[in-house]
Parts: structure tokens; C-alpha cells; sequence
């Protein structure tokens, strides 16, 4: 996977600087799409351990690691806009200008990753998409916290 990042990252793209600047804003912008778009393969806290990034060949890099934070910003916004051939990486670029802010955030929290916390994890938890069934277990747990029970009518306790 290495020798093919580098072979598919063109000179000028390397040497691209990231015209985002460090913000909380940018971070939780960043951390909210990686969630969303990202964490399917990559994990919530970048180390690639789901079950989609353990069952890729090449595997899924872990993004906290310095082979990938090593990497220019420029490599990675090329990266996340035009995937890696012959790997699971897929080409996010939607040839938009808010498509390449998007990519920018998350060459940023890409650079936070080694630094998330706890409070972070869980909230990106919550922005993690869900199934029908994980939302049908969510509904059915409320339910049950709420005191309903599934022969109650809708909206009334089961008591």
C-alpha cells in the first residue's frame, strides 16, 4: 500500500499546502465527516480496526501511525480525492470547491487523530451511520428505559 501511495501521488500534490487553517470549528467539521464518510474502514480513532478495514488487502493503514502522518498534506488531500488504485480507497472528490474544503477538514483531523480523546470517541459515535436494525435497537431500548413494553399502545406506559 505504501509503494502505492507514493507511486499515484504526483510531485505537485505532495508539495500542496492545506489552505485550512487549525480551528475547533475545522476539527469538529473534520471529525463529523470522518465519522460519516470514514470510520467505516478507518475506526472512529483511525487505527483501521472494522470489520470492512481488517478484511481489505491492502489493509486499512492505521492513520495515527507515522508512515501516514508523515505523509504531506498535500499526499493526503490527494489521497482522499482520488483514492489509491488497486485498494479499497475510493476516490472521494466531487469536483466541487466544497468538496475540496471537505477534504481539507479532514486532512486536518487526519492530523488530530493522534490526539483524540474520550469525549471525541463518543461523540463521533453518535454521528456514526447507522443500520435499520441499529436504529430499531436503539428505538427498542428507549422504549424499554421509558417503561414501554411492546404490547403497550404507542406513546403510553406499560405498566
Amino acid at each position: 500500500m505504501l509503494a502505492v501511495r507514493g507511486w499515484v501521488t504526483p510531485s505537485s500534490a505532495r508539495r500542496r499546502e492545506n489552505p485550512i487553517g487549525l480551528t475547533p470549528d475545522v476539527i469538529h467539521d473534520g471529525m463529523a465527516h470522518w465519522a460519516d464518510h470514514c470510520a467505516t474502514c478507518h475506526a472512529n480513532d483511525g487505527t483501521g480496526r472494522t470489520e470492512i478495514g481488517r478484511s481489505l488487502y491492502p489493509r486499512v493503514p492505521d492513520m495515527r501511525a507515522a508512515r501516514t502522518q508523515d505523509l504531506s498534506d498535500g499526499e493526503l488531500f490527494y489521497i482522499i480525492e482520488r483514492g489509491v488504485p488497486f485498494t479499497g480507497m475510493p476516490a472521494w472528490s466531487t469536483g466541487t470547491e466544497e468538496g475540496e474544503s471537505e477534504s481539507c477538514k479532514l486532512v486536518t483531523f487526519i492530523r488530530h487523530l493522534p490526539q483524540l480523546n474520550e469525549k471525541e470517541l463518543e461523540e463521533m459515535e453518535k454521528l456514526n451511520p447507522k443500520s435499520a436494525a441499529d436504529i430499531e435497537e436503539e428505538r427498542r431500548v428507549d422504549d424499554f428505559l421509558e417503561g414501554k413494553t411492546e404490547d403497550s399502545p404507542k406513546g403510553q406506559g406499560g405498566h
